[in-house]
């Protein structure tokens, strides 16, 4: 397996000239060419990873404010900042950046860059330190309000502004003068009653405007004025150019040249198709002059509205009005003022408005620790502007509708109990007793349980194995479409309701869901699928990992199924699917090696189970159901409110509800922000481990090469976002499985200790570094979007602590067990098959063509009979297995790791499993004791002679 080659230097920084050579020297007079001209090249340093803007912009202005307040303070001359090559790279850099933020501007750079080739540098430091103080949030000057011009009073007036503040992008060719005219007339515009205060950033050019999209989180809103041209002037590195190729490629609207009204319009939509396909958060308005009312006719489904220039109040009162909506929490707005309201309580719940509490001499530590808010917000009401869960009609009706327009669902349910209860709910919501459902057997044990709940028949699909590493991948998609034939090839594909698979793993192997259900609808247009996006809530957030959400999945295939292209092609593929003469379909072979084309008319339904707590702001337990069910209001919303009942508290926990509601409104206003962020600290913690020399002998970071076999890989990167935006955009859009970036999964045999030794011997309790997942020789580091820089620092500091006593015999505590051979892990176990008597039948014209779905209601409710069962320590049930017989376990058996059943109720117990079993040495494994032994269904024959037997008895 190979790891992170630690000589493998990434692509340049995200802007800027390609820093494979020395960029612009410093001119000795003002001016633009300032940035620009060439010097004597030189080999500069490795850059490092390709940096996210927020970190290089923030960087680039906290080093420029060290560098020259040194230079000022020593009495440097320019030719001490000539040599300071890290001044230029940084003034260059800001120079593009600025282009696509607000606040500054590249000829506020401009000027810094012309005080310094004069000496200037206390005027410099001074201008670089206001924008150093904005980046911060900083509001106190670093220098007397007296000193002060009246540009910079009005500057720091406007840092000291509390308001929530946002940027909206104006895509236009137009002057400096024009640029300086829209930032006056939108000071002008604003007012202290209004909630928000927003900034313009304004670029000239089409691809401009995919720049400032893919690199600045802090847009909202996006207004169009026909006036723009297509390529940028702007000099990018390669990698932002391919990701802006990228963005353009599968536009609706082509390219044209831009002389005639028509071509104009076109361009209009297709920059309007790009923008809405990178951030569909952004609210798009055109301003357009003559015949403004046909083109509202003909664009209305792109864009919110459509003004004239001179509409420039009507445009920002709805800048303004759009963003309260998205800041609309209705339910915490509705809980808050309950807290707030005088009420007397004759209902249940005692601790409501801290009856219980507040008088008490022995409790009163509650209220100290929590706060007296949690306390007034607790109540049984269900009424009036609270609302109710379970059927609900007003404030967290609207919040579930605002939930679902944010992740891009057609309906959304809140679940306050977890995701667990979420997948439960689907499954009694989708499939009736004795329907199949497949799903991947390493998923979560809800999926198990649920499946035992409905009666449903269970089809488990396998995970390719990763033996070195004791946990599983993926379902391939070959393997899921020939479970399918081969259910249609013995009658009973009919049966099949539902496919449920994890996406994204714990692991963080993600799926393509677009794939895996054009070509799984291509065989039963009918199938219903179960995403378990649990550890995936995050990603609808950021432009690239967006695409492999099972929402945008199944918009898209509800768009692409209804295009009179599609129906062409599919009508040209069934030609080679089906004999035409027999009607046959064509050999397995044929199937599988075909991209399958869903039929026009095939039905979308499909449900995203998420655990919003798990990486997005909510209170523990607090998840989501996403539907997209193209059946749902014709008889599928009754059953699934039906099972949303039974799963469902009647006494709901308000504060779960409240910051859910809370949590969406943060990602539709932050959440690129934060998800960009976390991704890049991710990245910066598998470098540091890769590079730094004592961590890379002792720990190696696991990437796509050991996650994922390269049969599923076109991309050859094995950390694709290390080398850049495009290359991380093309291995998304291309591999059959990827790697969640976010996740790290750090080998650590070189520490001569397991997994769960390492996580709680020398992570937490000695550090008090949490983490969530280990195997035995693995440690999972996730980042998440509440991970800070120094939260990053820290962990690698504790690794090179931990690095230098694993490595040195001095400091160990047993010196010899870093000599000690790792024990060898037998290979992860397939799932057996289920015993004869709850497994499918077999067809008598050929055994081996036996289906492996099985009945696992019967089977657990059959192992709760203390009648029907015995335990059995493993070194009998190892020489029973050796004499040939097939125990059958009576339950669920889960350790933790790897965290899913490795014998469910009904399954037949095999040497394979006990030797995996016996390898083991974590903590905690749910449904075995071991002074019992495993629990084991009799034979029939012995349950049949026990019950005799006590009948005469």
């Amino acid at each position: 397996m190979t790891g992170i080659d630690s000589d493998d230097h990434p692509a340049p920084t995200s802007f800027g000239p390609d820093r494979s050579a020395a960029g612009a020297a410093p001119r000795t007079h003002a001016g633009s060419g300032f940035l620009s001209r060439p010097r004597k090249a030189k080999l500069e340093r490795d850059p490092g990873m390709p940096a996210s803007t927020w970190r290089l912009r923030s960087d680039a202005w906290e080093y420029l404010k060290f560098a020259i307040k040194r230079l000022a303070m020593s009495g440097g001359d320019f030719s001490m900042i000539a040599e300071d090559g890290e001044v230029w790279r940084s003034l260059r850099s800001l120079k593009t950046i600025e282009l696509y933020w607000g606040g500054f501007g590249q000829r506020y750079v401009e000027e810094i860059a012309e005080l310094l080739s004069d000496g200037e540098f206390d005027r410099a430091h001074d201008m670089i330190t206001r924008a150093v103080n904005r980046l911060r949030g900083t509001t106190v000057p670093d220098v007397m309000d007296e000193d002060l011009t009246e540009e910079e009073r009005a500057e720091h007036k406007d840092r000291q502004d509390p308001r929530p503040r946002f940027e909206v992008l104006i895509v236009d060719e137009t002057t400096e003068g024009g640029r300086d005219e829209l930032h006056t007339d939108l000071l002008k515009l604003r007012n202290a009653s209004d909630q928000f205060i927003y900034d313009y950033v304004i670029v000239p050019t089409a691809d401009d405007a995919v720049v400032a999209a893919l690199t600045n989180p802090n847009l909202l809103a996006c207004v169009i004025r026909p006036g723009f041209t297509d390529r940028t002037r702007e000099v990018l590195s390669r990698d932002l150019r391919n990701a802006v190729a990228l963005a353009h490629e599968g536009t609706a609207t082509s390219p044209t040249t831009p002389m005639s009204p028509l071509n104009s319009v076109r361009r209009v939509l297709r920059l309007a198709d790009t923008l809405a396909g990178l951030r569909p958060e952004l609210d798009l308005y055109l301003m357009a002059g003559a015949h403004i009312e046909n083109l509202a006719g003909a664009l209305t489904h792109r864009f919110r509205r459509v003004f004239r220039r001179e509409d420039q109040f009507e445009l920002h009162l709805s800048l303004l009005r759009r963003v309260q909506h998205l800041y609309d929490t209705p339910f915490f707005t509705a809980i808050r003022e309950h807290a707030r309201r005088p009420a007397g309580v004759f209902h249940a719940l005692p601790v409501s408005r801290g009856g219980s509490v507040v008088g008490s001499k022995w409790i009163s530590d509650f209220v100290d620790f929590y706060g007296l808010n949690l306390l007034l917000a607790e109540t049984s009401a269900t009424s009036g502007e609270l609302d109710s869960l379970l059927a609900p009609v007003g404030t967290i009706k609207k919040a579930q509708s605002l939930a679902a327009r944010a992740f891009g669902a057609k309906r959304t349910y809140f679940v306050t109990n977890g995701t667990s209860t979420a997948n439960k709910i689907v499954h009694q919501a989708v499939v009736s007793p004795d329907e199949v459902v497949m799903v991947d057997r390493n998923c979560h044990k809800s999926h198990h349980h649920a499946l035992m709940l409905t009666g449903a028949r269970t089809a488990y699909l396998e995970a390719y194995p990763l033996n070195d590493v004791a946990f599983y991948g993926a379902v391939p998609l070959d393997r899921i479409k020939q479970l399918l034939l081969d259910y249609r090839a013995a009658g009973r594909l009919d049966e099949v309701r539902m496919i449920t698979l994890t996406n994204c793993t714990f692991d963080g192997i993600v799926y393509d869901p677009y794939t895996v259900m054009a070509e799984c609808l291509a065989i039963k247009p009918d199938l219903v699928f179960l995403w378990d996006e649990a550890w995936f809530a995050f990603a609808r957030f950021h432009p690239v990992t967006r695409k492999r959400t099972a929402m945008v999945a199944a918009e898209r295939l509800e768009e692409v199924i209804g295009t009179s292209a599609h129906a062409t092609a599919y009508r040209e593929q069934q030609r080679r699917l089906f004999d035409p003469e027999t009607g046959q379909p064509a050999p397995d072979e044929v199937w599988l090696n075909e991209s399958l084309l869903p039929p026009p008319d095939a039905r979308i339904r499909v449900y995203a189970t998420q655990s919003t707590h798990k990486t997005l702001t909510s209170l523990r337990q607090g998840s989501m159901v996403h539907v997209y069910d193209q059946d749902f209001a014709h008889g599928a919303e009754e059953s699934f409110h039906e099972a949303y009942m039974t799963h469902t508290s009647t006494s709901p926990n308000y504060q779960i509800l409240a910051s859910l509601d809370l949590g969406r409104r943060q990602v539709e206003m932050e959440g690129f922000a934060l998800v960009q962020k976390q991704l890049d600290l991710a990245m910066s913690l598998a470098s540091a481990v890769a590079r730094h020399p004592l961590l890379k002998k002792t720990f190696r970071v696991l990437t796509a090469a050991d996650l994922i076999p390269s049969e599923y890989r076109e991309t050859e990167r094995t950390m694709p976002l290390r080398d850049g935006l495009a290359t991380f955009w093309k291995a998304w859009a291309t591999d059959e499985f990827v790697v969640d970036p976010s996740r790290i999964t750090v080998e650590i045999s070189g520490t001569g200790v397991d997994g769960d030794t390492f996580k709680h011997e020398h992570l937490m309790d000695r550090y008090g570094i949490q983490v969530n997942k280990t195997s035995r020789n693995t440690v999972l580091f996730m980042t998440n979007i509440g991970t800070s820089r120094s939260a990053v620092a820290y962990l690698i500091e504790v690794l090179v602590k931990l690095a230098q006593k694993f490595t040195d015999p001095h400091e160990l505590d047993t010196p010899d067990a870093r000599n000690e051979p790792a024990a060898v892990m037998p290979p992860l176990p397939d799932f057996s098959a289920f015993a004869p008597e709850y497994a499918a039948e077999v067809p008598a014209e050929d055994p081996s063509k036996q289906l492996p779905d099985g009945d696992l209601r019967t089977a657990y409710y059959a192992g709760l009979r203390r009648w029907n069962i015995e335990h059995v320590l493993p070194h009998e049930l190892r020489r029973r297995v050796e004499a040939g017989e097939r125990p059958v376990s009576a339950g669920f058996v889960t350790p933790y790791p790897p965290g899913f059943p490795v014998l469910v109720p009904g399954q037949v117990i095999t040497a394979e499993v006990l030797d995996f079993m016996s390898a083991l040495d974590t903590r905690e494994i749910h449904g075995y004791e071991a002074r019992l032994g495993y629990r084991v269904i009799l034979p029939q024959d012995v349950i049949e002679a026990k019950a005799a037997e006590a009948e005469k008895s």
